[in-house]
């Protein structure tokens, strides 16, 4: 059985690789707390917001996210795939998840705000009603994702293969065209 923490905040803790483990956190707040060490084995965080914490090159499998909040954090080669899938639910505010991977998550409705995701992997990734606002999407990868309804109007740096993915009611702003045209080799003025 899982130790359970209720309503709690950390600040500035330097966790190791395996300390928490085999535990569940809800309702608890996280501030310039670092991760990157840890091994994630059983962990569960239900509505848990993370402030300013750093979880670059953090193993996190076996995690799940259940209504969670990421504000100004580092994620850089994190991979998500291996979390729970079981109501995954993520936002992203003012965060870096470059090299990152949500390889086939249902990511549904997820929020990415003032986020660089350079290089993210969202390959066979459901994107439907996803919110990419202002973002750098350079070099990310979407292909065989279902982006249906996600919104890129604000984004940048994309490149998304129309035939590989499907974008049905994608909203997408006009500077942004260019990104599903550059296969074809067409300039866009």
């Amino acid at each position: 059985m899982p130790e359970y923490f209720l309503d709690i905040e950390y600040d500035t803790i330097i966790y190791n690789e395996e300390e928490v483990n085999f535990k569940e956190f809800e309702c608890c707040t996280f501030t310039n707390c670092n991760f990157s060490q840890c091994v994630f084995v059983a962990v569960t965080f239900i509505d848990c917001t993370f402030n300013n914490c750093t979880f670059s090159n953090a193993k996190i499998n076996y995690v799940a996210f259940r209504t969670v909040i990421f504000n100004r954090c580092e994620i850089k080669d994190v991979n998500f795939a291996m979390c729970d899938k079981l109501i995954f639910e993520i936002a992203f505010n003012d965060c870096i998840l470059d090299f990152s991977k949500f390889y086939t998550l249902k990511t549904k409705r997820t929020s990415f705000t003032n986020c660089s995701l350079i290089a993210v992997d969202f390959m066979n990734t459901d994107l439907t009603d996803v919110v990419f606002d202002n973002c750098d999407l350079y070099r990310s990868e979407f292909a065989k994702a279902i982006a249906n309804k996600a919104n890129f109007q604000t984004s940048y740096n994309y490149t998304i293969d129309p035939t590989k993915t499907k974008i049905k009611k994608a909203v997408f702003s006009l500077e942004g065209l260019k990104g599903l045209l550059y296969k074809h080799d067409i300039i866009v003025n």
